[in-house]
């Protein structure tokens, strides 16, 4: 799932061509539409692309009007079956292609021809060819971190641990952690692999207790993170959204709590207006699935603009605020928070010379912990 939400490589089986409207009893025929491409018909995937499919569903429904059909094609990971779908969705009628997914089909799409608008969900790999038509919204990992580092380098830390488990993805944020805050001038002083013996937990925390590093990067999921984070004191903690499984309840208030991390305004701003806009679905906690579903109301959104030819693509969206970058991939910067509703608020100065523009801190996300 990791691989498939934040960017990576991963390989699913692709059945024969699905095309369904969001309309019933509409026939998948010759007339101007919608096309979205996601892996429906994936037995692993199938509630993601869902996710996704329905977020844009309740956006295309909640703006009010609808001129063109929505149809869902199945597109998983292979890339000939992509241009194919992709090439029948455009002759058919599309006037708008969204998706795929999944990353392999997004590079088999991108390195042919784009006839008409189209917004893919993930990045392509390598150096893609110049397509006036092609726009890329993604979740991919490295915003997360490249935004930690940012953040971190705003409030004044200027040497830094990480923290880093074992599996691909978490190394690949670590890297683009590493890569951001030296790049703004910030020191790496040290690389711990994440292990939860004694003798590796004590060493963390004398590490910590030296202040030769005045904060940690936590490359780590939730469950990762609550089982190290006791160990990082006196220092400032951060992470991604990998830690935010879209609950702060009482567990997180302890075991995370100072920790400031970033995530999308879907999960973390209720009350923004662009986001009370949009019913929600009951995913039980599962907070890849909200994010999908957040996805999938941004990329409506952006969509609609390109329908319209519009130039300006800044969007305050639900997945953050969206900017387009020269390479026609979207920018998301996402929203801070920090973990314990007694923690003092991150600090807001401002921003060092070198430092770019700073995110907007959140107040502290609200727990029902007891003071630490």
């Amino acid at each position: 799932m990791a691989t498939l939400l934040y960017g990576g490589v991963c390989t699913i089986a692709s059945a024969p061509l699905l095309a369904q409207s969001s309309v019933p009893g509409v026939a998948a025929v010759d007339a101007p539409h919608i096309a979205l491409l996601l892996p429906v018909d994936s037995s692993t995937f199938r509630r993601h692309a869902e996710a996704l499919r329905d977020g844009f569903l309740a956006a295309s429904k909640s703006d009010g009007q609808q001129p063109l059909l929505i149809r869902v094609y199945a597109v998983g990971d292979d890339p000939k079956l992509a241009v194919s779908t992709y090439q029948q969705a455009t002759q058919t009628g599309a006037r708008l292609v969204v998706g795929p997914l999944i990353r392999s089909a997004v590079t088999a799409i991108a390195n042919g021809d784009v006839p008409v608008p189209t917004l893919a969900l993930n990045a392509p790999e390598g150096k893609a060819p110049n397509r006036p038509n092609l726009h890329v919204l993604s979740l991919q990992i490295e915003a997360d971190a490249h935004q930690a580092a940012r953040l971190a380098y705003r409030d004044g830390k200027r040497a830094a641990y990480t923290v880093t488990g074992d599996s691909p993805l978490l190394k690949r944020l670590q890297l683009a952690f590493i890569d951001e805050f030296t790049r703004l001038g910030g020191k790496l002083i040290a690389e711990f692999a994440y292990n939860t013996s004694p003798a590796e937990l004590s060493r963390l925390k004398q590490a910590a207790e030296l202040r030769v590093a005045d904060m940690a990067f936590l490359a780590l999921d939730g469950r990762q993170a609550r089982a190290v984070r006791g160990y990082l004191d006196p220092l400032s903690v951060y992470a991604s959204s990998q830690i935010y499984s879209g609950d702060a309840g009482p567990a997180a208030g302890i075991d995370l709590a100072g920790v400031t991390f970033l995530d999308m305004p879907w999960l973390l701003q209720r009350d923004h207006p662009a986001v009370m806009v949009y019913p929600r679905q009951d995913f039980r906690g599962e907070a890849d699935l909200e994010r999908l579903y957040a996805l999938g109301i941004d990329a409506w959104r952006i969509g609609q603009a390109l329908l319209a030819r519009q130039t300006d693509l800044t969007l305050d969206g639900v997945t953050g605020k969206l900017t387009l970058g020269r390479d026609r991939q979207f920018v998301r910067e996402l929203v801070s928070a920090r973990i314990g509703a007694h923690l003092p608020p991150a600090p807001a100065g401002p921003p060092p010379a070198s430092a770019p523009a700073p995110l907007k801190p959140l107040p502290t996300v609200p727990t029902t912990a007891p003071k630490p």
